[in-house]
């Protein structure tokens, strides 16, 4: 099932997108009981919003994809390197991405964002994808000049954070298999990353039981799992795709920050 939300008349509403655009309506909470209804609009007479509205955390995994970390030319983590997007940095489909005044070097990286459905603490690797609604697409938008003064001192925020830094859409798919999924970028159009999840250094499995073991993950929290080799640069007047397969394409346009 690929659930989307949507706003339509001022309201914002879950549905089921069916593959004709139909979206079928929902009765019940994506995060609890509910049931799919009848037809209640048309992909092409709404604005998709951001599958998840305000989540209690977003969580980035860094050096995550084993090609990349040769890429990077860095040691091999031993724990997932994790930092925290402030849920303010969340888009949707469609919005752009803003390139903040005064700041260089602000790059793409295509990730598979994991959705959490239900109250996850202390979670093993068995039991973890028990806690999962599905999966989509995320663009972990960072400025590299601030990474890497940030992280000199220790530290990763203000670089992963900035307000519209983190776009993930458009739907959120509940049935497939997060281990072995193509995960693509494209610059205008431009192929610029295309790898498999197989590539993940810690799974997604071991990622939720890791960071539930510390942290309770809640119902609409988010984990962006990482990125593969290729991610780059990107300007204002730049539209960047992100294609996770079996969910769809994640598309923004690139904005100069007024």
């Amino acid at each position: 099932m690929k659930l989307i939300r949507y706003e339509m008349g001022g309201e914002a509403s879950y549905g089921a997108l069916q593959d004709d655009g139909a979206i079928l309506g929902i009765d019940g909470c994506p995060y609890g009981d509910f049931e799919v209804g009848g037809a209640a609009a048309n992909l092409s007479d709404v604005r998709v919003l951001a599958p998840v509205a305000n989540p209690a955390k977003v969580i980035g995994v860094g050096l995550n994809y084993v090609l990349h970390i040769e890429e990077s030319g860095m040691a091999t983590p031993e724990i997932p390197m994790l930092f925290v997007k402030p849920s303010t940095a969340v888009i949707g489909n469609g919005d752009p991405i803003v390139y903040p005044t005064g700041v260089e070097e602000v790059e793409y990286e295509a990730e598979l964002a994991v959705v959490i459905g239900k109250t996850a603490r202390n979670v093993s690797e068995d039991d973890a994808l028990d806690y999962v609604l599905g999966y989509t697409c995320g663009n972990d938008v960072s400025a590299r000049a601030i990474q890497r003064a940030e992280m000199a001192m220790g530290c990763l925020l203000i670089c992963k954070g900035f307000d519209t830094f983190a776009p993930m859409g458009p739907v959120i798919t509940t049935d497939i298999d997060p281990s072995n999924l193509a995960v693509k970028a494209r610059l205008n159009g431009e192929e610029r990353q295309n790898s498999n999840t197989s590539d993940l250094l810690f799974n997604v499995p071991q990622l939720i039981s890791y960071i539930s073991d510390a942290i309770t993950l809640l119902p609409g929290d988010v984990i962006y799992t990482g990125t593969p080799a290729g991610v780059g640069p990107m300007a204002p007047g730049d539209v960047v795709e992100i294609e996770i397969e079996g969910v769809g394409v994640l598309r923004n346009p690139v904005v100069a920050q007024e």
